[in-house]
């Protein structure tokens, strides 16, 4: 016998050796408003089919769960290709990232023809006819040499590439009903599990919608991204460039010694957007109501400050002066500072930048005097004034970077005429392979650890413990304003993941094992092993990369 200790109950009991997760929920008497979907085996995530042989601590997660919401969409998006392969043998079905609360799908049928509103629908049907046989999800465990074997013999070079440079000796992958999928974690137990979802016709592929994240019973809201959707498209197009859709066409790039190439063509990608950015501000500026003020803005760690002094550079090179601060010089004494149910502050509420104070600023400024401007002393939690002063001459345009310079409170006696809007994103288009995308945080959750610890702030604990508040932060104050932008930026960058290995594997690994937060490490740390590491020496001192990983 061995004694599980529910996390969920903060009691004991005892199961035979080889009982499943799923064979113990029953035994635990807790409130589960939701099914369980996943668990957690001594703060690490497990499907319920997971057999223990060993004493352990073991948390029940539903949907609300971050580890639960993954096993779920996970598990959804096998639904649909399987149900897209069962009506159309021959198609092929590419999962791109999130997108209007739930994820883009390219859809090609292989037989020429256009995907049609009524192919959508018989793929919904079929989905639907799959749910309700509750077909279970099959894991096999296999040497790698044998995966690349099937997936190449079922058509998948996207998957064989990846096995193939992944490094690892044996794999799983997951089979419902006669179809094989590679996943790279957990499923839910059956097709069954999967009762809330939505597919319908998107801009010439497909919408697969999810459930809301804090009512599962319900669908996610839908907000059309017009603009998030075409910055995602841009991306694309980068990558074809490239010659890359995957992680395995980089990874063989990279084992093949076109790294440098890579970063090369990313940088000079990057910048050439830059360029294009400066170029319509200066039309802008030559207009009957000119641009006075660019406001820079996106969530935590997408690189706002890197982008503001390159693209300061550029304005420069278009004849104009720019002159810029940040909204973080005018937040408020931290014994003023907002605070969270908790008693913790909350540094990304609105009302921590004197607002009131920073627009009374810029008016003057607009109006031609001179101001002495405020810096904020982070190590005193005080704002100073050390005598720093700007002034606004002829050609000289303010750039205002900050969390929330795009919220309109910020500045609402200043004519919108007379302002640019940028928003900073991390928009990841790569993918594992064809149906297994990124999640959308972990670009910018690694790049702020690996900066965190370098810069001795806080360490790979403290910032994985803290980001579901930086997250909920982000979707209250920063991400409702991405679509009033006059230019979305994406700082994201193909080797991305690459470089952080090296910088990311040694912090990750200080996370104890016996705390929560080393379920998100351990996490990161097996997402991390199926890129091919690749040194920072090529990275430009003016990257986006730099202001995480050091000079």
């Amino acid at each position: 016998m061995l004694r599980i200790y529910c996390r969920n109950t903060g009691t004991y009991k005892e199961f035979q050796e080889g009982t499943t997760l799923l064979d113990m929920v029953p035994q635990f008497d807790f409130d589960k408003p939701y099914d369980i979907i996943s668990a957690k085996v001594n703060n690490v995530g497990e499907g319920l089919k997971f057999r223990v042989f060993n004493n352990r601590d073991v948390e029940f997660l539903d949907y609300r769960s971050y580890s639960g919401r993954n096993v779920y969409c996970r598990s959804l998006c096998f639904l649909l290709c399987k149900a897209a392969q069962d009506l159309f043998p021959k198609c092929s079905i590419v999962l791109r990232r999130p997108i209007s609360k739930g994820y883009f799908c390219g859809f090609d049928k292989g037989d020429g023809s256009a995907l049609t509103d009524g192919d959508v629908a018989a793929v919904k049907s079929r989905m639907q006819s799959i749910v309700a046989q509750d077909i279970p999800f099959r894991r096999h465990e296999v040497q790698v040499s044998e995966a690349i074997r099937k997936f190449r013999a079922l058509g998948h070079p996207d998957k064989v590439k990846l096995l193939e440079t992944c490094g690892e000796v044996y794999i799983s992958y997951y089979t419902l009903g006669d179809t094989a999928d590679y996943y790279y974690d957990a499923l839910v137990p059956s097709s069954g599990y999967l009762k809330v979802w939505e597919l319908s016709p998107y801009k010439g592929g497909m919408l697969l919608r999810v459930p809301d994240r804090h009512h599962p019973e319900s669908l996610a809201p839908f907000h059309e991204q017009p603009k998030t959707f075409d910055v995602f498209k841009e991306t694309l197009r980068w990558n074809r460039i490239m010659g890359l859709s995957n992680v395995g066409d980089v990874n063989d790039a990279c084992l093949r010694g076109k790294a440098t190439d890579l970063i090369q063509v990313a940088e000079a990608l990057q910048e050439k957007k830059i360029v294009q950015i400066a170029e319509e501000i200066e039309k802008r500026c030559m207009t009957e109501n000119p641009v006075r003020i660019i406001l820079i803005t996106g969530p935590t760690s997408s690189g706002k400050s890197t982008f503001c002094r390159r693209l300061s550079v550029q304005l420069k090179a278009c004849g104009l002066k720019p002159v810029s601060f940040s909204t973080d010089d005018y937040f408020v004494n931290r014994a003023d500072t907002p605070r969270l149910p908790d008693g913790n502050y909350d540094f990304d509420n609105f009302e921590t930048v004197d607002h009131e104070y920073l627009q009374q600023d810029v008016l003057r400024l607009l109006s031609g005097e001179q101001v002495q401007v405020p810096e904020y002393n982070f190590v005193t939690g005080i704002r100073e004034h050390n005598g720093k002063t700007l002034s606004l001459d002829e050609g000289s345009l303010l750039l205002i970077e900050g969390i929330h310079a795009l919220n309109p409170a910020l500045l609402d006696k200043v004519p919108d005429q007379v302002k640019f809007r940028i928003f900073i994103n991390t928009i990841t288009s790569i993918s594992l392979d064809d149906h297994n995308c990124i999640p959308t945080s972990d670009n910018r959750l690694l790049r702020r650890i690996v900066r965190d610890f370098n810069i001795g702030a806080y360490s790979a604990r403290q910032t994985i413990s803290n980001w579901p508040n930086v997250r909920r932060a982000e979707v209250k104050w920063i991400y409702p304003f991405q679509e009033d932008a006059d230019v979305l930026f994406n700082s994201s960058y193909l080797v991305e993941f690459a470089v952080l290995r090296s910088h990311a594997e040694a912090i990750l690994s200080t996370v104890p094992k016996n705390c929560p937060e080393y379920s998100e490490a351990h996490r990161l740390l097996m997402f991390l092993h199926y890129f091919v590491p690749v040194s920072d020496k090529e990275i430009p001192r003016t990257s986006f990369m730099r202001s995480f990983i050091g000079q």
